[in-house]
Parts: structure tokens; C-alpha cells; sequence
């Protein structure tokens, strides 16, 4: 019966815990955070230089920029074009950067600047609307060659990808018939593969890809050969037949009939540059979220002042895990029983060894003063009242002392919460007539020792990233607190008073 009455519990401490783990790996996967301090992420950034010559009157320069590339996210977008006047235009599904100017002469440089990061999570875009194949009209003799180099594809295909393979090998120079020879020229070959698929009935297109290199300039761009098989856009190497985008590629141009336009100008050209870089995961992951929507998620959208607060408040949990653990389950006796995790987020924000000289300081002292006020018969109310006082200005006067002899220590006391403290120094009193010296250092030194495990796990790096970046992992450390709270057995620290017992075995 009573296992029974605890099922409801176990149940709703498992929901907690797995609800915590599935939030954390959620916040991984879709906002990009990582979940080790100090990792690096790679991004490419791309340049596209456009050269061309003014003549005396308006421009209008317009290139193709890319719109969810596969294989990639975009992170930034920027523009380098003094006097110009620049936008980003979508229309007919196909993004175009856009400059203009009243009346350009002689050369003129335009720059446009992109962030890529390499993601799995960037498959090919379908299309609302299926495209149509392109109608292509043949006059004689070269429609008799298309039909029987179409007639060839099709014997050895059976979907418009393997007819797609097989009609680039079969106009491959090494394979090439006299139905080829008539119908290929040097600077027609891949557009002539593009209208024989439309005119086989299979919508394809040309597209245009960078292969990234690491500090490479002046790169062109790769042509290559897409189709549509009837749910999404394939792309092919024109020489090679391969299928796929490769992993270093990245596809610039996509669905566009044109990579650069340029009206009032001469002699246009585009070239391309990239650099390989590394930025901060975190970094990343607060940009992307940022860009997708979903920043208002992330701690990282409040005032810096309210960030600071929250690092060091979701650090309390840990602490309190610390505490549970060592009192329930160690069995370690302390003075109060949360008062070793407001002493570790005091060491927290001063750092250990000033930290625990400070406190050691303002207890004694306090206890000294605290015998002389035992002498006076003061009610409980006053007693503390004048305590809080004179912590207030033994924590001043260490500040000051430690300030003219070129330390810290004496300011970081101030950190300690200042009634906790007078109280603390009012319980250890009470103690020392009560139990005696031994039982104030038992549980003096057992609230310093939980104070600084707790202090070793909330000042650990990790322990501060997971935390802030990954709130919801505190539902895991409710989860484990709650379990702790079941626990009855023997406590780790009374298990030696049972070691007679072995002469017995």
C-alpha cells in the first residue's frame, strides 16, 4: 500500500526531470547553444565584387545573392557601396541586391558581404508551385539528333535522375556520336542539356556554385545542372553526371535567369572571395535566434544589469542540491539550514581563500561582541537588532583595513547578507552555552565545508553555462532534490558508529 501512495510522486518527479532534459535538448537543437564552455563554430565569409564601367548617366546594378542555400544558414548580410543606394529585392522567388545612382562615371567597385555556417538543418527548399518543363522548338537537322540521343537516355533510365545521368555521359566527348557532334558547340553545352530535359518533359535549369577555400580571391562561380523530379530541385555536375551538392559548395545562384545586371554601365563582372573563420558558438547561437524569432526565449534579450542577476541567482539551485545532499544523505550537521549556500555565493563572488578569511574574521569578532551582549540581559529582539549593527561596522572597518594594506578581502565581506550573518553569529552563541565549544566547531566547520563543495560546483564554468544558457535543467535538480527528500536510510557519516559490528560477521 505504501509503494502504491508513492507512484504518484515518482511519476511526477520523472515528468519533472524528463521535461527538463527535453527543454535543455530542444533549446540545443533549435536555438544552436552549445552545450560545452568555449566551443568554436565555422564560418564562411563570402565577398562578391562587382566591377564595371560608368558612362555619364543613372545606374542600376543588380546581382543575385543567395536565399537559403542547401547545406547553409545566412547570418548577416552587408553592403559596401559609398554614394550608392542599396536594397534587397524578392521577387519571382529569387533574391537580387540592388544599387543605385544618379549619374556614374569611369570605374566603379560595389561590394556585398555574407556570413555562412554549414548546417545540416538547410535542405533543399520545394517549391510552392511544381514548376513546367520549358517549351523548346528544334529545327531540322538538329531535331532528328535531339530525338535520338533522347530516344537512348530514355532505353537506359527509368526516373528523370537516371535519364538525367544518362544524357550527360552520353554527351560526354569520349562518348560523343555524330548526333552529338552536330548538336554540340564549346559554349552552348550546358544550356543545350537544360532545353533537351525540357524538351524530354523534365523541368531543369542552370545554377551557379562557389567552392569554398579557405583565403582564396578572385574565385568564379561553378556552373551546374538542376532538376526538378516532381517533389523537389536536384542538382547535377555536368561533367561528372555526379548527383548532389557537395559538402563545400555552395550554391549561389538558384532559379534566376541572370547572376548580374548592369544598366548605364560597360563591362561588367562579378568575382568572389572568401575567408574561413571561427566565432564562439554562444556567440552564434544568440545571433540565430535573433534572426529566427526565437531570442525572446533566451536570458540574453534582458538588460545586462538583470543578466548579471540571474547568472548568480540560477546558481542558488546547485548550491541548495549541495546542501540537500550533504545533510540528508552525508549527514554533515551545519548552522542553519540553508546558511552554507548564501556563504558559497559569497565565495562565488569574491573567490574562495578572501571570501573565508573575511567570514572567519566577522564571526569571531562578532562572537567576542555577542558575549558582551549576553552580559547585558537584553531582550532577543534588541540583541540581534544591535548585532546586525556592529556587523555593519566590522564589515566596514575590514573593508578599510584591507583597502590601506592594498587587499580586497575586507570589501568582499560586504556580499554577505547582513541579517543572516548577525543571526548566525546569535544561533553559534546560543550553542556555546547551550552544547558547548565542541558543538560550535562541529557545526561551524561542517557549514564551512558544505559552503565551499557548493562553492566548488556553482564557480565551475560548465556549471555557469549550463545554468544561464539552459534554465530548464534546474526542473532536473528539483527533480533530484525531491528524490533526496524520500530518503530514509543510514547517513553516510553514521555508518562508522555500526563498524563494532563487524567483529560479529
Amino acid at each position: 500500500m505504501t509503494a502504491r501512495s508513492r507512484l504518484p510522486f515518482y511519476i511526477a518527479v520523472l515528468l519533472l526531470i524528463s521535461a527538463g532534459i527535453a527543454l535543455a535538448i530542444w533549446r540545443h537543437v533549435e536555438l544552436g547553444i552549445p552545450w560545452l564552455t568555449g566551443e568554436q563554430r565555422p564560418v564562411w565569409m563570402v565577398e562578391a565584387r562587382v566591377d564595371f564601367e560608368g558612362k555619364g548617366e543613372p545606374v542600376q546594378a543588380s546581382l543575385n545573392v543567395p536565399e537559403d542555400p542547401p547545406g547553409f544558414l545566412i547570418i548577416s548580410e552587408q553592403a559596401a557601396s559609398p554614394g550608392y543606394g542599396f536594397s534587397i529585392i524578392e521577387s519571382s522567388g529569387s533574391r537580387r541586391a540592388e544599387w543605385t545612382k544618379r549619374q556614374v562615371w569611369g570605374p566603379q567597385t560595389l561590394y556585398f558581404k555574407a556570413q555562412f555556417i554549414p548546417t545540416d538543418q538547410n535542405p533543399p527548399a520545394r517549391p510552392g508551385k511544381p514548376p513546367k518543363p520549358r517549351e523548346v522548338f528544334w529545327q531540322e537537322p538538329e531535331a532528328t539528333a535531339v530525338r535520338e540521343i533522347l530516344s537512348q537516355a530514355r532505353e537506359r533510365s527509368s526516373t528523370p535522375e537516371s535519364l538525367t545521368r544518362e544524357l550527360i555521359r552520353l554527351m560526354q566527348p569520349d562518348t560523343r556520336t555524330q548526333n552529338t557532334t552536330l548538336l554540340v558547340a564549346d559554349d552552348n553545352y550546358l544550356q543545350l542539356l537544360v532545353d533537351m530535359l525540357n524538351h524530354a518533359g523534365i523541368p531543369a535549369r542552370t545554377a551557379d556554385g562557389l567552392r569554398l577555400e579557405d583565403a582564396r580571391r578572385r574565385q568564379p562561380l561553378m556552373s551546374f545542372l538542376q532538376i526538378y523530379n516532381g517533389s523537389e530541385w536536384l542538382t547535377f555536375d555536368p561533367k561528372t553526371a555526379e548527383q548532389g551538392v557537395p559538402d563545400n559548395l555552395l550554391l549561389w545562384r538558384q532559379g534566376s535567369e541572370s547572376l548580374l545586371d548592369v544598366v548605364g554601365g560597360d563591362h561588367s563582372e562579378v568575382s568572389f572571395s572568401m575567408l574561413r573563420q571561427t566565432i564562439p558558438a554562444l556567440q552564434l547561437a544568440a545571433m540565430q535566434s535573433d534572426s529566427n524569432g526565437l531570442g525572446f526565449l533566451s536570458l540574453y534579450e534582458l538588460p545586462i544589469e538583470e543578466q548579471s542577476m540571474f547568472r548568480m541567482l540560477l546558481l542558488l539551485p546547485l548550491g541548495a542540491l549541495v546542501v540537500a545532499f550533504m545533510r540528508m544523505v552525508v549527514g554533515i550537521r551545519t548552522s542553519g539550514t540553508f546558511m552554507p549556500v548564501l556563504i558559497a555565493v559569497a565565495f562565488v563572488q569574491t573567490s574562495l581563500v578572501p571570501g573565508l578569511i573575511a567570514f572567519l574574521a566577522v564571526i569571531a569578532i562578532g562572537l567576542l561582541m555577542r558575549g558582551y551582549l549576553s552580559s547585558l540581559n537584553l531582550l532577543l529582539v534588541s540583541r540581534i537588532s544591535a548585532l546586525i549593527i556592529l556587523v555593519i561596522f566590522i564589515t566596514a572597518g575590514l573593508s578599510i583595513i584591507g583597502y590601506q594594506m592594498g587587499f580586497n578581502t575586507g570589501m568582499t565581506v560586504t556580499f554577505f547578507p547582513m541579517v543572516i550573518i548577525a543571526w548566525t553569529i546569535e544561533r553559534m552563541s546560543i550553542l556555546w552555552e547551550e552544547e558547548g565549544v565542541r558543538e560550535v566547531l562541529v557545526q561551524g566547520s561542517g557549514s564551512l565545508l558544505v559552503a565551499i563543495c557548493a562553492y566548488l560546483l556553482m564557480s565551475a564554468p560548465l556549471s555557469k553555462h549550463l545554468t544561464f544558457n539552459f534554465p530548464e535543467l534546474h526542473l532536473v535538480v528539483l527533480g533530484l532534490i525531491l528524490l533526496m527528500g524520500q530518503y530514509t536510510g543510514y547517513k553516510l557519516t553514521e555508518l562508522r558508529r555500526f563498524s563494532p559490528m563487524k567483529a560479529y560477521d
